[in-house]
């Protein structure tokens, strides 16, 4: 399954969700993220360290200092990894509403993390970009 590249019928068919989660952002030495007594919803390896996303009770259950909380709004189409323009329309609109967005692209759908007293306003102003394309 490769997803849709067709940037209209994305738009159309996004269908963003919140998961009504709070999520944090942490980082740790690559040799502390081995031993997580969790599973994250995303860990990224970077030259400074580990970046761990989980939910605030997740990290604070095991001590790691983060940032947060943040919403998880997943854009529910299954977006290819090759489709151009999906992450710059929804970006440059929640930018537009002053709305900061941490994006994780995975392999079936983007994840976009905003503060969580941001994210009524984020899932309106998703909602509303396709009526603008």
């Amino acid at each position: 399954m490769s997803g849709e590249t067709n940037l209209t019928k994305l738009l159309a068919s996004m269908s963003p969700a919140c998961d009504n989660m709070m999520y944090g952002f942490a980082t740790l030495p690559s040799k502390d993220a081995q031993g997580l007594s969790f599973v994250p919803k995303c860990m990224f390896q970077e030259d400074e360290g580990i970046t761990v996303i989980a939910t605030i009770d997740q990290l604070v259950d095991n001590n790691i200092e983060c940032m947060g909380p943040f919403a998880c709004i997943t854009l529910t189409v299954h977006s290819s990894l090759e489709a151009v323009g999906l992450t710059a329309a929804f970006a440059t609109a929640l930018g537009k509403a002053d709305i900061s967005a941490n994006v994780v692209a995975a392999y079936y759908h983007d994840h976009i993390f905003v503060a969580w007293e941001d994210r009524d306003s984020a899932m309106a102003t998703l909602n509303a970009l396709p009526e603008h394309n």
